[in-house]
Formats: structure tokens, C-alpha cells, sequence
């Protein structure tokens, strides 16, 4: 393998200057540094990044444990992160935790073992043992839109805004008997809703019907038998609110699959904007999440955290915006 040395004596140059034009570690003249890049380049030396990472007590890179890689709402996120990561100089290393705890676990420490500056995770349904490691290993973490614990730097909506904005709308419109199509159970985002719900319609002088809460969906089937369950009560919602983009392609189903018109017969509306929201008949009223400044500020807090481990943790919650459509009206 090619060395530094070599690069050094075909350059003319010494070893410590190479180091500095490589490491951008001291000014070197234009000149030299363009001398420099040339021999290495005509010479094949590739920087040696552990014996660096070693020197500097500093990989450059970022591991990223998310679940759902496939959800166009995670897809934006973590192309977010990639990209402000980018920017920085840092890599980012990607890994699927499937919501599995034991999983997560496992993989929070690989990328523990394989010495990467930081973590951003996205919690399991019970993340107690990658939480506690993540704390005991002195590990600089911010958890992105799950925000379950203090401990940690966070970024994600704000859920509570989310719900009640939604339930404000279909409140002018008269609905009171409202259906809630809920997410994976144990789940931050999940709990944060169905508590912001219940809130919500209280706060307006409506009871809150249990037999209109779903509260235990893991996937886009659940979220079909859960939405057909509230279209057989005897009464059923006038309204079902999704929350989630996989709630709502599970409601929407199984209101085709009962002939029901939208919103002549029944109103639909969620959180998660996604970009084939567009494409339904009718257009869909959707909360959207802010994505881009999910991923950007995740990225930013973790990178000051990493310089300094000691500063007070921050909660972040970013406002989400109403796209009003056509899929809400009055009660029929």
C-alpha cells in the first residue's frame, strides 16, 4: 500500500506537510498544495481514514437506526440528515431496526463498536435497553420524532397542534362523533396523539367515545379491519381521522371496499402529507409533517452535542401545516 512517506519523497515535500494539506490541519501554500493533491493522485495513495479516525478521536461519520426506510415519511427525513450530514463533511451510516427492541439493541451497538461520533434514532415501541446503553456509553444520540425521553436531544412535530387542528376543522363542519385510527401501540408518536385527541374533543364539549378509538394498528391490514370494525357500529363516525400516512391507506380501503363516497358519506382526514396525496378521489386533508427540518435540525443538534457533550438537552417540536382538500364536509 502506497504511504504517506512515499507521497512525501515523490512530492519533494516533507511528511508533516503532507499531513497538514491532507488533514487541512495548518495553512499550506496554494502551491504546495496543489503539488501535493497531484502526487497523490499520480501515485494512488488513499488516506488511511482509522489511522486518522485514531489520531483525531474522530470517524466522521454518523450512524443513522430508523425503522419503516420504506415510508415515504422516514425516506424524507433521512434524506435530510444525509444531507445536512454532507455538508459537514460526515458520513452516514444507515440501519433498519424494524421496531424490533432486540434489534435496535444490537445495532445501536455496532455502530457503538464500529466508533461513530454520534447516534440518531427513531425508538422502538420499548427502547428502555438502547436508551440506558446509549446514556451509560456516553454516546452523543438525538431522537427523531419519537420523542420519548428527556435524556436526549429531540426533534419531531408537534403532535398536540397536529390533533387539535384536525379536530377543530372537522368541529366547524358539526361532526361529533369522531373515529381515530391510531398507530403501532407503545409508540411516542402514538401515545402523544391518542392523549391530544382525547384532549381535543373534551376541550369542545364533545365526550369521547371509546368505541371510536383504534388504538393498536402495526400496519396498513390492522388499520383495514380497525376502520371496517368502526363503519359496523350501530352508530357509526361521521369522520375518521388517520394518523398516520399507513392508517390512512388502511382506512381509504376499506371505505372503497364498503362503496362509501367521500366526503358525501363519510369525512376523511390525517397526519402525514405524502406526495401521492394528490392522486386520491377526492384529495385528501392531511397534516404535513415538516420533514426537511426534522432531518436538518436532528442533524445540527447531534453535531453540537458531539462538541460538546455536557450542554443541557433540548426538546424540539416542529409546527406542522393544514392542507386543506376536498375530503372533509358536513355529516350526511
Amino acid at each position: 500500500m502506497t504511504t504517506i512517506s512515499a507521497v512525501a519523497k515523490a512530492a519533494g515535500v516533507s511528511v508533516s506537510t503532507v499531513s497538514h494539506v491532507l488533514n487541512k490541519t495548518r495553512y499550506v501554500s496554494p502551491e504546495k498544495v496543489k503539488l501535493v493533491m497531484d502526487t497523490v493522485e499520480a501515485i494512488g495513495y488513499i488516506p488511511n481514514a482509522l489511522a486518522r479516525s485514531l489520531k483525531l478521536s474522530s470517524t466522521g461519520t454518523i450512524g443513522l437506526a430508523i425503522s419503516a426506510i420504506s415510508n415515504p415519511y422516514f425516506s424524507d427525513i433521512i434524506c435530510a440528515i444525509e444531507a445536512e450530514c454532507s455538508k459537514r463533511g460526515l458520513i452516514v451510516f444507515l440501519c433498519d431496526t424494524q421496531d424490533d427492541p432486540d434489534r435496535e439493541l444490537e445495532l445501536v451497538q455496532h455502530l457503538h463498536q464500529r466508533r461513530v461520533d454520534g447516534i440518531i434514532l427513531a425508538p422502538s415501541g420499548d427502547p428502555k435497553r438502547s436508551l440506558d446503553y446509549l446514556i451509560e456509553s456516553d454516546l452523543p444520540c438525538v431522537l427523531v420524532d419519537r420523542l420519548s425521553d428527556s435524556r436526549f436531544d429531540q426533534v419531531g412535530t408537534d403532535n398536540v397542534a397536529a390533533i387539535r387542528t384536525l379536530v377543530d376543522h372537522l368541529v366547524t363542519l358539526r361532526h361529533r362523533r369522531v373515529g381515530i385510527i391510531l398507530g403501532q401501540p407503545g409508540f411516542a408518536t402514538t401515545v402523544e396523539r391518542m392523549n391530544a385527541f382525547r384532549a381535543a374533543m373534551t376541550e369542545r364539549g364533545i365526550k369521547v367515545q371509546e368505541d371510536l378509538i383504534s388504538d393498536s394498528n402495526n400496519n396498513t391490514a390492522d388499520a383495514t379491519a380497525s376502520t371496517h370494525r368502526l363503519l359496523e357500529l350501530k352508530e357509526p363516525p361521521t369522520a375518521i381521522l388517520a394518523s398516520n400516512n399507513l392508517t390512512m391507506i388502511g382506512a381509504m380501503r376499506a371505505i372503497r371496499e364498503r362503496g362509501l363516497r367521500i366526503p358525501a358519506d363519510i369525512s376523511v382526514l390525517g397526519i402525514d402529507d405524502f406526495e401521492w396525496a394528490d392522486y386520491f378521489e377526492p384529495r385528501l386533508t392531511l397534516m404535513a409533517q415538516p420533514c426537511d427540518e426534522i432531518g436538518r435540525k436532528a442533524a445540527d443538534l447531534l453535531i453540537e452535542r458531539i462538541g460538546n457533550k455536557r450542554r443541557p438537552c433540548q426538546t424540539v417540536r416542529l409546527s406542522p401545516v393544514l392542507r386543506l382538500r376536498e375530503s372533509c364536509g358536513e355529516p350526511a
